[in-house]
């Protein structure tokens, strides 16, 4: 035992294995996926996600172009044909949007007046009854021909009280609404992005002073902080985007301190500080990078946020000022005679949902999507 391991190997004891052999690297199976490259897969494996986009596109594409798809103004009023109902020539084959309505309570001896009922605007008697010894009816007519409005002229969405073409005002209203809201929302991303990083990345007391300034901040009211500002400095947009904005930065503030408090003791960040890398190139371009999902989300469902809090304040009366529509305006117009003429809150109100649910489903998409635990996984 001793002999073995006091002896010693003589150089031909050695043999070189694959002396003669070319050996190389396994090679890569499909090729290299970077993180942002990796979401967009899942991104576009999520149908609902994808659907929403497209909505949203199709949304906007229609804010910018769809009140110059006809020739009436969003303020251009029109008293000889108000309060027309829709009329869609595709769907008045089906008896669907056809420009007609209910009348109730019509005196029977009048419905032969030319004056009020011109030729072939009365297409049917619904229901007739006696009140008070006079003959009264039920008619459905065709609201276009009362008004001597011709066949070649249609209101997609009919009109409202002062005659405004609906179509017109509903699109010009959804730019107003998408404009206010992505302005605020953008403006809040950058304060809060700011504002967290600085939070999160120089810590201490720093970092304590500043979040309690935010708890301050967040515990009044949304709404009756927006009413307080919009009464201080009156109706518009750019009060609507002040009071959206001073309070919506906070929640991107939290979400971006988390992201620095995570990131900044990674050894990559250490390295760069050791080599002598300032602090303002370590947060915008070695750390902030890895929040640039998380910001996206956060976006995309803020949005739906800022369009349903505009809504709101235009719907009690704090909106933008006339003749400018909005979403919210719109709808608090047409609330006044909801039972009267419900189209008129049937366009706005359906509009709105689409919107806020396709940025919901965008965003709970980006959000799955930028996930760093299903980075890989199919």
């Amino acid at each position: 035992m001793n002999k073995k391991l006091n002896s010693r190997l003589a150089p031909e004891d050695f043999v070189l294995v694959q002396l003669d052999e070319d050996l190389f690297d396994d090679s890569f199976v499909g090729q290299p996926v970077s993180y942002f490259g990796d979401a967009l897969i899942r991104l576009s494996r999520n149908k609902s996600a994808i659907i929403a986009f497209g909505i949203i596109v199709f949304i906007i594409i229609m804010a910018l172009f769809g009140p110059a798809m006809n020739q009436f103004g969003y303020n251009q009023q029109m008293v000889d044909r108000v309060n027309l109902p829709p009329r869609i020539p595709i769907f008045a084959k089906f008896g669907v949007f056809d420009g007609t309505r209910i009348l109730y309570n019509r005196q029977v001896a009048n419905l032969t007046d030319p004056s009020r009922y011109p030729e072939g605007s009365i297409l049917e008697t619904v229901r007739t009854f006696t009140s008070r010894d006079i003959a009264m009816a039920d008619i459905k007519a065709d609201m276009y021909k009362m008004h001597d409005v011709p066949d070649d002229i249609n209101f997609w969405f009919g009109t409202d009280y002062l005659g405004r073409d609906l179509w017109t005002r509903t699109w010009r209203g959804a730019r107003v609404s998408l404009m206010i809201a992505v302005i605020a929302v953008f403006v809040n991303i950058v304060i809060g992005t700011i504002y967290g990083a600085i939070a999160g990345y120089y810590g201490g007391k720093a970092d304590m002073v500043m979040m309690r300034f935010t708890e301050i901040v967040g515990a009044f009211p949304q709404s009756i902080l927006a009413t307080m500002l919009i009464l201080v400095l009156g109706t518009g947009i750019r009060a609507i985007i002040i009071a959206l904005v001073v309070r919506g930065w906070i929640g991107t503030a939290r979400l971006i301190r988390a992201q620095f408090l995570r990131f900044k003791g990674r050894e990559y960040v250490l390295a760069a500080r050791t080599l002598g890398v300032d602090d303002r190139k370590l947060i915008f371009r070695h750390i902030l990078p890895n929040s640039i999902g998380p910001i996206i989300t956060r976006a995309m469902i803020a949005v739906p946020g800022a369009i349903f809090s505009e809504a709101f304040l235009a719907f009690i009366g704090l909106g933008i000022q006339a003749p400018e529509p909005s979403m919210g305006v719109l709808l608090s117009d047409a609330q006044k005679v909801l039972t009267s003429y419900p189209y008129q809150t049937l366009f706005p109100a359906i509009l709105i949902s689409i919107l806020m649910i396709s940025f919901n489903l965008f965003g709970n998409g980006l959000r799955d999507a930028f996930d760093p635990t299903m980075r890989g996984v199919d």
